[in-house]
């Protein structure tokens, strides 16, 4: 229930900044829980670890609790963010055209450099990758 800037990060910490569609959706959820398992992994790597989609505050703190999530949960509700990071695509749901979030992730170094960047990504073992990309950060 706060704003957070990457910037406060700058200097300090690599991110990793992964958007979802929604919470609660099954391939949503997978990637979240798939982060979260994996939190102190990246944290032992100077990484914190950013879930953002459209969803308000009190719609992730109930996801949160529900699967027990440990990873920190961002609010895009204008979905500026995620326009901002290109992951707002025209896609077809149930038969109906509409612009949504596509599953994506980014990696950003210390010095606030993307230097990884993924869309349309498949949630289960998507963390594993990323954390592959994290380490070598480090060598």
């Amino acid at each position: 229930m706060q704003a957070i800037s990457l910037s406060e990060f700058k200097g300090k910490r690599h991110v990793v900044l992964f958007f979802y569609a929604r919470d609660d959706a099954p391939g949503c959820t997978i990637q979240a829980i798939d982060f979260s398992d994996h939190d102190e992994q990246f944290a032992r790597h100077g990484c914190i670890v950013l879930g953002v989609s459209p969803d308000d505050c009190l719609s992730h703190a109930a996801f949160r609790d529900k699967h027990g999530l440990s990873v920190n949960l961002l609010s895009d509700v204008e979905c500026e963010v995620c326009r901002k990071y290109g992951v707002m695509q025209k896609k077809e749901v149930d038969g109906v055209k509409r612009e949504g979030v596509v599953r994506s992730t980014f990696v950003i170094d210390k010095k606030g450099v993307i230097r990884h960047a993924e869309y349309g990504v498949t949630p289960r073992g998507h963390a594993a990758e990323i954390y592959d990309v994290v380490r070598k950060l480090r060598a």
